[in-house]
């Protein structure tokens, strides 16, 4: 299924009242918790923690108040406040009854873009009172984020925090929706042949953000002229007086119409902001050719999508509702602009930064999406096009693209306090904040791409590998060479809609050249293992033996492969080409990220039952690929007993590891058995002062397969965990392999590691 196929009705999973409070109320009430950054475990913990420690950075902050950001979490800390008198679709409804919301917005703040928010609700409907209650809650928070204020006071509100506080304030029922139709009416522009100084718009709806919406296409080039507002009273024309304020006015145009009705005829471009049913079958049946409507009235639009394409199939039609292609939805926007403004310590959010939010949102729409997108929309992969000219929520490209474009744009305007130097930097980082493994990741990827490498991916007919392919180019980690036949590949690339870059090859193990250089180098391997000629000829048609092959003979530089087929068995193939590095062991190695550590785990996929020798092994690659990987290695032997304690037999191998290690004066930390609380707990590890150990280990070593492959399992799920890998140490050539499924995104990562080549 494809986003782009004409929308078939309501789609969402119906959420029933009683479904929604137990949402809210199990657990713990409601959706916020505090949690602490600092251990409180001792008494010199709470003593730097509180007295007397806690002084010295209050009195830091008294004489530099900058220093505030480096000392409290003020520099990543956004309030979201409300009086409740605009609540969703449901009215003045007061301050208590927003907390609900309020307390979603703070969430979608963290879970988006790694910025820690609180919720306030102030029980006061007075515009000065209100004011002056933020006002003086600026030192606290790094951002204001107000929700949920009716018209016209939300204006004065925010203009008047703005001029007062030193810190972004920002409107997002404004603003938010301002921003996200404006990147879907540049992409719905560029579809349609428009240019944006000439296109003609009727906006529905005067409130805060149908005056938002106006004010910043405007910022973006639209005629003033071409820009016509309505509301319950009908145009807002100039010379009207009935139902007008300021705010209005600013957007009175010299027109004959009077209605709705007489403002959409010829009109490229209609934006709703006001209620369901405003805009009828006939009005957009006199809308110009190609028609672009934007229906964001909530729970109903203005008219649905069905309503609008059965009279004009040509329309593209966007909504604020989740079952229809083209949602207007605010969290692609109020979660990265605060993001970008953070990190620059802005003093202000700008109409430039606004603008560049949705010119990065509009050109990332346009780019194909990554396997996590289809996941989140169960298969469903949008492509750019009519059905599709707003990114989705859930792609995780956003936390890298658009802080970067609002940071940018903060320090081009010149209100950033703290300008960045190096943005690719800031990106990488951005994109760990969302992703743990893409900061762990970040030095291969930057040595890949001032030394890019020939990576062979075996399974190059799939789509999922196309597209990891693809990514790896248009990341300029190197060349991806996709093995497979030319028509599959190209009737997978079309399906799909991926655009091949150059940098993207194709071997076909039919018609390769290479081919029987690659059967005479397996023949020469395996004559004397009982295998005739014509078998090793019939072995390198596998893609997998084909890509190991191509890498063994120095064709390509490294190779990924496991997306379709199980470890084990993609395994034995690239093992027939390619053997262990001479003096070394083949192991599986599994990167661990979680909480901000990244501990390293074997064996994770070769050896079941490793003997003390094995063990031994095992160490000396484990601590040889983490070195290789950044990590200055701090090894420990895992079992179920401490030094001794409780005595088993599986613990006499780990005791004859160590001292195997003591014989061979390996140039690492190691020590063991130990249990794993006291390996990664220096607070535990000190009940053993004899412990080799100068630190919590990052490299461990268990004493069996299946405890390795136990332990990374769970920690994924329970752990909230991150798990790469098993990354295969050893072999004499880089190969890496995927789990079985992966995703694009697991692909790239793998090629890049084995481009990087772990083994050294």
């Amino acid at each position: 299924m494809d986003l782009n196929d004409k929308p078939s009705g309501k789609t969402r999973l119906a959420v029933t009242d009683q479904e929604a409070l137990q949402f809210h109320a199990q657990g713990k009430p409601g959706k916020l918790e505090v949690v602490p950054t600092k251990p409180m475990a001792t008494q010199r913990d709470l003593s730097l923690a509180y007295s007397p420690g806690v002084a010295v950075p209050v009195r830091a902050i008294a004489d530099d108040p900058s220093k505030a950001y480096d000392y409290t979490s003020k520099g990543n800390l956004v309030a979201v406040i409300s009086n409740g008198t605009a609540i969703l679709g449901l009215g003045n409804l007061g301050a208590l009854a927003s907390k609900p919301v309020m307390e979603g917005k703070a969430v979608l703040f963290k879970r988006f873009a790694d910025v820690d928010s609180i919720d306030l609700e102030v029980a006061t409907e007075d515009v000065d009172e209100f004011i002056a209650a933020v006002r003086y809650l600026g030192p606290s928070f790094g951002g204001i984020n107000l929700e949920d204020i009716k018209a016209p006071e939300c204006f004065m509100i925010e203009s008047r925090l703005r001029e007062l506080m030193e810190i972004p304030v920002f409107h997002d029922d404004q603003h938010g929706t301002a921003i996200i139709s404006a990147a879907g009416i540049i992409n719905a522009l560029h579809l349609t042949g428009r240019r944006i100084e000439d296109a003609k718009l009727v906006c529905n709806g005067a409130g805060a953000a149908g005056i938002a919406c106006i004010e910043l296409v405007k910022a973006m080039g639209f005629r003033a002229e071409n820009v016509v507002l309505c509301d319950t009273k009908g145009v807002v024309f100039k010379g009207r007086t009935e139902g007008m304020n300021q705010w209005k006015s600013a957007h009175a145009v010299e027109t004959e119409a009077r209605s709705l009705a007489d403002a959409v005829k010829g009109a490229d471009i209609f934006f709703g902001l006001s209620a369901k049913g405003a805009l009828t079958p006939e009005m957009v049946t006199t809308m110009a050719a190609q028609p672009i409507i934007f229906a964001m009235a909530n729970p109903d639009p203005e008219i649905t999508p069905e309503e609008a394409q059965a009279v004009r199939p040509d329309a593209i039609v966007a909504t604020g509702r989740s079952d229809y292609p083209n949602q207007v939805n605010n969290v692609l926007g109020f979660p990265y602009i605060f993001r970008g403004a953070l990190d620059v310590r802005a003093t202000t959010i700008n109409e430039e930064m606004k603008i560049a939010a949705a010119e990065a949102l509009a050109a990332l729409a346009r780019e194909d999406v990554p396997d996590e997108v289809a996941a989140a929309y169960r298969g469903v992969r949008p492509k750019f096009g009519p059905q599709y000219i707003i990114p989705v929520p859930f792609d995780p490209r956003l936390i890298s693209e658009i802080p970067a474009a609002v940071a940018k744009a903060a320090m081009e305007s010149g209100v950033a306090r703290r300008p960045i130097v190096d943005m690719e930097a800031y990106r990488q980082s951005l994109s760990a904040r969302r992703d743990p493994v893409a900061g762990t990741l970040q030095r291969i990827f930057s040595k890949l791409k001032a030394e890019p490498k020939r990576v062979v991916f075996a399974e190059g007919e799939e789509e999922q590998v196309i597209r990891a392919a693809v990514s790896f180019v248009n990341q300029g980690l190197g060349t991806a060479i996709l093995v497979g036949r030319e028509d599959r590949i190209a009737a997978a690339v079309k399906a799909s809609g991926i655009d091949l870059p150059e940098g993207v090859e194709i071997a076909n193990v039919l018609t390769a050249e290479r081919v029987k250089a690659y059967a005479d180098h397996l023949y020469e391997r395996l004559q004397r293992k009982g295998f005739l000629y014509r078998d090793c000829a019939r072995f390198v048609l596998d893609r997998n033996v084909f890509a190991a092959s191509m890498v063994a003979l120095g064709d390509a530089d490294a190779m990924v492969s496991g997306a379709t087929r199980h470890f084990t068995s993609v395994l034995n193939d690239v093992r027939r080409v390619i053997d262990a590095r001479p003096a070394h062991r083949v192991i599986g190695l599994s990167l661990i990220v979680a909480r901000g550590r990244t501990v390293l785990v074997a064996d994770t996929a070769i050896t079941e039952l490793p003997n003390g020798e094995e063990l031994a092994e095992i160490a000396e690659e484990a601590a040889g690929a983490a070195r290789r990987l950044g990590y200055e290695p701090r090894v420990a032997f895992l079992a179920y007993s401490n030094f001794g304690q409780p005595p088993g037999e599986r613990t006499a191998f780990v005791r004859e590891a160590v001292e195997i290690l003591d014989r061979r004066h390996v140039d690492f930390e190691y020590d063991g058995e130990m249990s794993a609380d006291v390996a990664l707990d220096p607070a535990r590890m000190a009940a053993y002062p004899f412990c080799r150990l100068k630190g919590p280990a990052n490299v461990l070593v268990m004493p069996a397969f299946h405890a390795a492959s136990i332990t990374s399992g769970a920690l994924r799920v329970l752990g909230g965990a991150t798990v790469i890998g098993p990354l295969l140490v050893g072999l004499d050539k880089p190969v890496q392999l995927v789990p079985l499924g992966a995703r694009d995104s697991d692909l790239v990562n793998m090629a890049a590691l084995a481009a990087y080549d772990v083994n050294g």
